[in-house]
């Protein structure tokens, strides 16, 4: 069987969420390969911004108690939903593999953080399509509580640096969903003179 080329992987990827997944757990070198191929995401200034934790077995339910307990410390009580709570509270628990989006900042700031974030987007990106071509789906959230200063804290990253989310990685419950798209041409003006 012939691998999927670039373009196959590109249009085929998709958002996956926790609830969709099922408990096969991820094999170590499978995971390995995700976080090398993030490894070589472009980046200006060669400063490699991006840094993951990586949540398996029981640090999923340690992550899921300190995302519920954000949540309810960020959220003022008028825009408290408990729905929301709960799914803090279970989400990591669902796939087999969460993954701390981290975004250090280069100290001298030389490069500006916009491009260090473009450059950590394009590492997730990177682990997107890798487990596709893997059979994973993957979901990248970026929620208030996933993306606060308690959880940059809780990852280790200094005041400086940013956690941009949480990517979800597991594989799917059910068939491959399909995706669509509108048309390329609704988005692109061309200028030729």
């Amino acid at each position: 069987m012939q691998p999927p080329s670039i373009h196959q992987l590109i249009r085929t990827r998709r958002t996956i969420k926790p609830a969709q997944m099922d408990a096969r757990p991820i094999d170590r070198d499978q995971i390995q390969t995700l976080l090398e191929d993030a490894n070589w995401a472009p980046t200006h200034g060669l400063t490699e911004p991006w840094r993951f934790t990586v949540f398996l077995g029981d640090a999923r339910k340690r992550l899921a108690q300190m995302l519920a307990q954000t949540y309810r410390e960020i959220t003022p009580p008028g825009e408290f939903k408990q729905n929301k709570f709960d799914s803090f509270a279970v989400n990591p628990t669902l796939a087999p593999l969460v993954i701390a989006i981290g975004m250090k900042r280069q100290p001298s700031k030389k490069i500006s953080e916009i491009d260090e974030i473009a450059a950590v987007a394009c590492a997730v990106q990177n682990i997107h399509l890798s487990a596709t071509a893997l059979g994973l789906g993957g979901f990248w959230s970026s929620n208030p509580a996933a993306c606060s200063d308690a959880m940059r804290n809780f990852v280790g990253l200094g005041e400086e640096d940013r956690v941009l989310g949480l990517f979800y990685v597991g594989y799917p419950a059910t068939d491959w969903p399909a995706g669509t798209r509108q048309p390329i041409a609704d988005k692109v003006r061309w200028e030729t003179e």
